[in-house]
């Protein structure tokens, strides 16, 4: 697995979630701590074979793309938090090496090592954190995808660990219970299409074919009600 950045020079091992370990923690901490890094920008760019889809038919998580190339491209969700909060969890000094063994397992399909600071909530002196990020030259990552479509994808992926969706929602409401301002516009609007799929299928406006095995379908609309773990990533 590759390596970005100088790992922290301390006898202490800390770990920045910004996805599914904000609310799905790894084993063997001892701290856990809410708060965010400067510099990146989160975006359900990365296909996911393992957890939230499969490798005939991906589904969609987190990554976190360099700020500077993020705005070189064209992006429909063309404005981002400063901030991209989460947790940063510090693991036990006897128990570093069997978790890095964990991650790295847990970490596979296209994320690698990065060290970045990480800034606590409370205003304590930052953190060097080890995080997992898929960058753009790895082969799950998709770029930029308009959110509508990003939307019915999510909707209708499954995996493994779930429903693609459970994890988008799963993340919203994690990020909402952070702090005030912890909330980030990019997974609240994908919720929201998501949630509004979700409203017009039941009501029978919207029809996914074949649903019982949802990641393979496509969206049509209807206009009759008869025409109706886990390990994760970052």
């Amino acid at each position: 697995m590759a390596v970005d950045g100088a790992p922290p020079e301390t006898d202490e091992f800390w770990i920045f979630g910004y996805g599914s370990l904000i609310w799905k923690p790894p084993p063997h901490y001892d701290r856990r701590v809410p708060g965010w890094v400067t510099g990146y920008v989160r975006r359900f760019w990365q296909a996911s074979q393992d957890h939230r889809g499969t490798p005939e038919e991906p589904g969609r998580v987190v990554t976190l793309i360099e700020r500077s190339f993020w705005a070189s491209l064209a992006d429909a969700h063309d404005s981002a938090p400063e901030k991209v909060w989460g947790t940063a969890y510090r693991i036990k000094a006897d128990k570093v090496a069997e978790v890095k063994e964990y991650l790295d397992i847990r970490e596979i399909n296209g994320y690698t090592i990065h060290y970045t600071p990480f800034h606590p909530a409370d205003g304590t002196e930052s953190i060097r954190t080890l995080v997992y990020i898929g960058t753009p030259d790895n082969d799950q990552f998709t770029g930029p995808q308009d959110p509508q479509a990003l939307a019915e994808h999510i909707y209708v992926s499954e995996g493994p660990s779930g429903l693609n969706r459970d994890y988008l929602l799963s993340l919203e409401k994690a990020l909402d219970e952070l702090s005030p301002e912890s909330g980030d516009a990019h997974v609240t609007d994908l919720s929201d299409r998501v949630r509004e799929i979700e409203r017009k299928r039941r009501e029978g406006q919207l029809q996914v074919e074949g649903f019982e095995h949802p990641v393979s379908h496509e969206f049509r609309k209807v206009t009759s009600v008869d025409e109706q773990e886990e390990t994760e990533k970052a």
